[in-house]
């Protein structure tokens, strides 16, 4: 067998170990609680828990102690027997003391599986590791002597080995001058073709140099005409719309010094032009009270338009959307509506 078998049966008894360990444990704390609780005095039922896990605890420090025993090859004496077996008896009465007093004698028998299967199992795996441990220890011995009679036969190739050195010593000088002589010929012509190779470079390297300075210039001077022309293209935009805003503040003016001076409407207009003309008197930046006397309705509900344009869009209106000259003002009046 292997030593990743031996390993494998090793972890594969550790596993089973603790899985049964770890589920005894749990179960006792499960079932010895409750038998805690009803004898423990009033306001202390917390440490109801407390006993099941101190006599778990000493199980499992059995158990460990045990296993690294048995992988060591040593031996506790008789005090980890008497506690392996006190902790498992403790274990078994106490998950079986609530169904004994009960006089559940299923109860018992059920409540008895696991410590008692914790008990065999602890027993079994401890045999279980010994009997490992013996068989390394005995397979250990055997390979110490094939490893020795191995080494023997080693000592006395080596041995052969030596006096036909000797004999060849001679016939190896002989092949290293000969070999010493070719190398300094192979050398020597090497290095007159690395000479040549990197004199081939260096041309190679200065011609690729000129070529990426060549190269450089030319993108830098593409570069610096492309920047200029962006440049220009910026400038030029800037200028149009410095010159388009001018436009604008002129035509602004003008609508606002029309508005101010066109005669007030006689009667309302319709709707839509009043609605028109009040986008204009907000671009234009005309008073509320004009503006109602332009359009012919009321201040309230001007005012509500003005709001409507102002809460609109971040923007204001632009000037093509709203009426150029005070012509639109000249309907006639109409009766006042009520705001």
């Amino acid at each position: 067998m292997s030593q990743e078998q031996i390993r494998s049966a090793e972890r594969a008894l550790a596993v089973g170990t603790w899985t049964i360990t770890l589920g005894a444990v749990l179960y006792s704390v499960l079932t010895v609680t409750p038998l805690m609780s009803g004898h423990t005095p009033q306001g202390w039922e917390w440490t109801a828990p407390i006993l099941p896990l101190v006599v778990d605890a000493a199980v499992v420090i059995v158990i460990r102690m045990d296993s690294t025993l048995a992988r060591l090859g040593g031996d506790g004496g008789q005090w980890p027997v008497v506690l392996r077996w006190m902790t498992g008896a403790m274990t078994v009465l106490l998950n079986v003391g609530l169904s004994a007093l009960n006089r559940d004698a299923v109860g018992v028998s059920v409540h008895a599986v696991a410590p008692l299967l914790l008990i065999v199992t602890a027993e079994t795996s401890l045999a279980y590791r010994r009997a490992i441990a013996t068989a390394l220890a005995t397979r250990a011995a055997r390979e110490r002597d094939e490893r020795a009679e191995r080494d023997r036969r080693a000592d006395e190739r080596r041995q052969q080995e030596r006096a036909d050195r000797l004999a060849e010593f001679e016939r190896a000088e002989q092949r290293e001058r000969e070999r010493r002589e070719h190398d300094e010929r192979m050398a020597r012509e090497q290095r007159e073709h690395e000479q040549r190779m990197a004199r081939e470079e260096r041309d190679e390297q200065a011609r690729r140099e000129a070529a990426e300075r060549d190269e450089r210039q030319r993108r830098q001077d593409a570069e610096r005409a492309d920047r200029e022309r962006r440049e220009r293209e910026v400038s030029e935009r800037e200028r149009r719309e410095r010159e388009r805003e001018q436009d604008a503040g002129r035509e602004i003016e003008r609508l606002r010094q029309e508005l101010l001076t066109a005669p007030a409407v006689d009667e309302r207009l319709p709707e839509d032009k009043a609605r028109l003309k009040i986008q204009t008197c907000v671009v234009a930046s005309i008073p509320q009270r004009r503006a109602a006397e332009l359009t012919g309705w009321s201040a309230g509900w001007v005012a509500n338009r003005y709001r409507e344009f102002s809460v609109a869009g971040p923007e204001r209106p632009t000037l093509h959307a709203v009426p150029a000259t005070a012509e639109e003002t000249t309907a006639p009046r109409a009766e006042e509506q009520a705001s």
